[in-house]
């Protein structure tokens, strides 16, 4: 990946669209040049889907939950957290050191689901115990995490030399 690749993908995260007359407007590199670079960065697995971002809250996935998830598991990591994955509801799940294993991001329709995610994790016979927050509000939830970024520390940590 070189500055190029970076400008391109940091103009996509900042436009919020993957048009690539857009792009190049932000970039001034040319079309043609920023359709073959999406390619590659295709191909090498940087960029891995063209779907649209939604707006969880207006679809009705407003109720966030934070859970902590403290597990017996003998079986290793890797297929804890692939159960832990398969909860509806859940979509981020990272394992963690320190006394919690997992950490859990759910998003749910309302209350009642929380209750029902709650009782699911309690049905995982590994699952010792959950410490669930509830979100109040969300300062900050991107799925463009190159938006918090400096085109320069990105250029500097990603780019090879």
């Amino acid at each position: 990946m070189d500055e190029r690749d970076v400008q391109i993908l940091k103009a996509i995260a900042d436009l919020e669209t993957g048009s690539i007359e857009r792009v190049s407007e932000a970039t001034d590199i040319p079309v043609s040049t920023i359709h073959y670079r999406l390619n590659n960065l295709r191909d090498a697995g940087v960029i891995r889907n063209d779907l649209y971002d939604l707006d969880l809250d207006e679809l009705g996935l407003g109720v966030t939950v934070v859970l902590e998830v403290l597990t017996s598991y003998d079986h290793g990591h890797e297929a804890m957290g692939e159960e832990i994955a398969e909860i509806e509801g859940v979509t981020q799940v990272f394992f963690t050191m320190g006394e919690t294993d997992f950490v859990v991001i759910a998003r749910l329709p309302d209350s009642d689901d929380v209750e029902r995610l709650i009782s699911d994790f309690e049905a995982l016979d590994h699952v010792d115990r959950t410490n669930s927050t509830f979100a109040v509000a969300r300062e900050l939830d991107t799925t463009r995490p190159l938006q918090q970024y400096d085109e320069g520390s990105l250029v500097e940590a990603l780019t090879e030399e």
